[in-house]
């Protein structure tokens, strides 16, 4: 295999996960009769640019079907965080009714409506026609194609120039960073900002989050990585924040390395001081992490395995991506997990995939009183917990497998 980076040959090991359906491919009573496709879901390390990725398998528009079932804004945790992030740049770069601000990877509008509310011009880009479809209903405008440099080309052809550019949990996504960021450059104008949000793998490796490993996400980035594919494609960081999303992720500020004139904030070198302590360069970070998996999941399974031998009936909650690689993983199936809440109408009545667990609204939730409600989105705890706080009514209790298992009274 060779690096989608820099083109090194790629051999050193992260983790193996064995092998699983897309984690979006649900399944719907129809399909259910009909195989599944699994791939290998091994992840590698380029000991040149240091960027981890998956090994190909699927192509990109397999794994983002035209029924992309993953909406944004079903989540009230996600929309706070987004109705933050547009007071905020608005307010930064003094963003109004002559700026343009184009979104990557706009999902169902969630973010972008809050930027039309303010009248602030903008444009969507997201391939997915489910969720532009969503995204179009709310009155905005959305380009339906994966971007990259030749879509980015034809924008500024077309005389789109962007103030800001955002793409929140995207860059992990592409098969081909180089030729996404170069599509920023050209959208980009002269003085523009273009910000990226990502699960920061630190974080995941900290925090034992093999379950947000799946073949949607081609990357998982470091800043160390980060830096060197923007620098290769015409992007300059020059600031970084932490943020608490998904388990620890990153916001990256970049401008175009040819006209961009802001100084280099010093948090760009303050987190890349933290990654070279934490051994992010070495061989010996990445070696330890499929144990710290295997654990995790072989904990999981022992606690299911025990409450079904003592009778107790377990149910989840959240039909999460992440919820499908723990399942697959750990071989878990509807006699240990009898079935999966999702508040999103477009999961309801379908199955998981690899696992072909049942996913049903909260009706059943409340109609057969498990007792142990499993959170998959583990991320969402806090929000979930409270959401569906009556499961303690019948004595119900929660738990979550990462980053290690919990069961919360």
């Amino acid at each position: 295999m060779t690096c989608r980076h820099c083109g090194a040959h790629v051999s050193l090991p992260f983790v193996d996960l064995g092998s699983a359906p897309p984690s979006n491919a649900y399944l719907t009573e129809q399909t259910l009769g009909s195989p599944e496709k699994w791939y290998p879901l091994r992840v590698l390390t380029c000991e040149r640019c240091w960027l981890v990725q998956t090994e190909d398998y699927a192509h990109h528009a397999e794994l983002f079907p035209p029924d992309y079932a993953y909406f944004s804004s079903v989540s009230s945790t996600w929309l706070r965080h987004v109705g933050e992030y547009v007071d905020t740049m608005a307010s930064r770069y003094d963003l109004g009714s002559t700026s343009l601000v184009v979104e990557v990877a706009s999902n169902d509008g969630g973010l972008l409506q809050l930027v039309q509310a303010r009248g602030i011009p903008c444009i969507g880009v997201e391939p997915t026609a489910s969720t532009a479809s969503a995204a179009r209903t709310r009155g905005l405008q959305v380009i339906g194609e994966f971007f990259g440099e030749a879509l980015g080309s034809r924008m500024a052809d077309d005389g789109i120039a962007a103030d800001l550019m955002v793409a929140n949990n995207v860059l992990a996504h592409v098969p081909d960073p180089n030729d996404f960021v170069r599509g920023f450059a050209r959208v980009l104008k002269p003085e523009g900002v273009v910000t990226f949000e990502f699960p920061h793998l630190l974080r995941l490796v900290e925090g034992n989050q093999f379950d947000t490993i799946y073949h949607e996400h081609f990357s998982y980035l470091s800043l160390t990585a980060v830096l060197e594919a923007f620098g290769r494609n015409g992007l300059t960081v020059f600031d970084v924040e932490e943020l608490p999303t998904h388990g620890g992720s990153l916001r990256v500020f970049a401008q175009r390395s040819d006209t961009g004139r802001r100084a280099v904030t010093g948090a760009v070198a303050r987190v890349r001081e933290e990654e070279l302590t934490a051994g992010m360069v070495a061989r010996a970070f990445y070696e330890s992490f499929q144990e710290t998996a295997e654990r995790v999941k072989n904990d999981f399974l022992a606690f299911l395995l025990d409450a079904k031998r003592t009778g107790q009936v377990v149910a989840a909650y959240g039909a999460a991506a992440k919820g499908n690689t723990l399942m697959n993983f750990a071989g878990v199936r509807s006699d240990l997990v009898r079935f999966v809440v999702d508040r999103s109408p477009a999961k309801q009545g379908k199955f998981m995939p690899g696992s072909r667990i049942p996913i049903v609204d909260e009706d059943r939730l409340r109609h057969d009183r498990p007792a142990l409600v499993v959170i998959l989105p583990w991320n969402l705890k806090a929000e979930i917990v409270e959401q569906i706080r009556y499961v303690r009514s019948w004595g119900g209790r929660f738990a979550t497998a990462v980053p290690a298992l919990e069961v919360i009274e």
